[in-house]
């Protein structure tokens, strides 16, 4: 990588991570792909617990390497008093620290805010857990089907009249990797005009209530609970899946403008003023005669005939797609959303990359995901100082990765 390359506007900031599993390595990732320098602090042994998840190949894991691109790992023992004054030299040297341990842990080790903004009174420290530092739950182990069921967001999904389905992308999880970088980067700001830094408290279950949106104002509305629709819209007709003679195609009505193009396209003009169909309301009513009507035309057709004859009347629609053939359509390998990375230990591999763009400006690939300890000499070395003598007696005393 040239020296000079743009890596993105996060350039310059150093992050703590102190994360593991997912809600909180995804919020460090953001960072990372945003050009923050994102130091990932392992425990010992085995490291993230992410490393030790099957599949593996060569003993690198498919879940660690698809969430940890662009950062650097060293193993610190954070239950010695050594390795803590190495954490609190580095926190001197930082912007950010992100942890998501159970409330109460980094107090434990020594390593609270109220300790480590003595030391860096700039830095931002986002505590990620599963129900946030207050509240009767606060305590509690959480997991990402855990905060699906208790948003609510397990009870719309799936088809209606059966047991409710967990999405599947791990939102309970994941939404830790929205709401923490959103709030790092507003404190960011903030500290540009105050000069100090703040304690930030993320909830995975507060994040998942705040994306409820429209779903949960329904409930405000009529009283009642929004029921599961499966791939169908509560309110709008036709929206979801219907059948072709190769697979399925998403078709979505948001309008009745659309609703007209969707008539034409299918060559069902008659129904464009029908009084059954003719608004939304209407259309609502009659749900199950629409995707009947819109059924009987897509299933005598071939998915690439449906979406050449929806396109070209500009209306909204997709075939749906497996992760492999997501992965390669054109439109993702034209926005370079999969490119290959040198790992330490696998060589080549492909991963999905950064999904921020920047007009103007063209960043290079993200770094691969790190072997476990990879940057340790570099860490202490060129960031604290360390000789090599002063390395090789901390790995002797067991206090970094050997």
């Amino acid at each position: 990588m040239s020296e000079n390359a743009w890596c993105g506007p996060l350039a310059g900031l150093r992050v703590l991570d102190f994360t593991r599993v997912l809600a909180g390595p995804a919020a460090s990732l953001a960072l990372a792909d945003l050009g923050a320098e994102v130091i990932k602090i392992e425990p010992p042994g085995a490291g993230d617990d992410t490393r030790t998840f099957p599949p593996h190949r060569e003993g690198e894991s498919h879940y660690f390497i698809a969430i940890n691109r662009g950062k650097k790992s060293i193993v610190i023992d954070l239950k010695t008093d050594a390795g803590r004054r190495l954490v609190e030299e580095l926190v001197q040297k930082s912007d950010i620290l992100i942890e998501n341990f159970r409330p109460g842990v980094m107090d434990k080790l020594g390593l609270s805010y109220a300790h480590l903004s003595a030391i860096n009174p700039g830095l931002i420290y986002c505590s990620i857990s599963g129900y946030g530092m207050t509240g009767p739950l606060k305590d509690r182990p959480s997991f990402d089907i855990i905060s699906q069921a208790l948003s609510g967001v397990l009870s719309v999904n799936g088809e209606s009249g059966r047991s409710p389905v967990k999405l599947g992308l791990p939102m309970g999880d994941l939404v830790g990797g929205i709401t923490g970088p959103i709030a790092i980067l507003g404190a960011l700001h903030e500290r540009h005009a105050t000069g100090k830094g703040r304690h930030i408290d993320i909830s995975l279950l507060d994040g998942l209530i705040g994306q409820l949106g429209y779903i949960a104002q329904l409930a405000f509305f009529n009283g009642d609970d929004p029921l599961p629709q499966g791939n169908q819209h509560p309110n709008l007709v036709p929206y979801g899946s219907f059948p072709a003679r190769d697979g399925e195609i998403m078709i979505a009505c948001l309008t009745n403008a659309f609703w007209g193009r969707i008539c034409r396209a299918l060559e069902l003009e008659e129904f464009i003023e029908d009084e059954r169909f003719g608004s939304t309301e209407a259309r609502k009513r009659n749900r199950a005669a629409v995707n009947q009507l819109i059924s009987q035309k897509t299933q005598t057709q071939d998915l690439s005939e449906l979406a050449d004859r929806l396109t070209e009347f500009e209306v909204p629609n997709a075939p749906v797609l497996s992760v492999s053939q997501a992965l390669a359509q054109p439109q993702v390998q034209a926005r370079e959303m999969v490119v290959e990375v040198e790992h330490a230990t696998l060589g080549t591999i492909p991963i999905v990359n950064r999904p921020y763009r920047f007009v103007g400006e063209n960043p290079p690939p993200p770094s691969a995901p790190p072997v476990l300890n990879e940057h340790c000499r570099e860490i202490l070395g060129e960031i604290l100082g360390y000789d090599d003598d002063a390395i090789k007696e901390l790995k002797n005393k067991g206090v970094i990765g050997g």
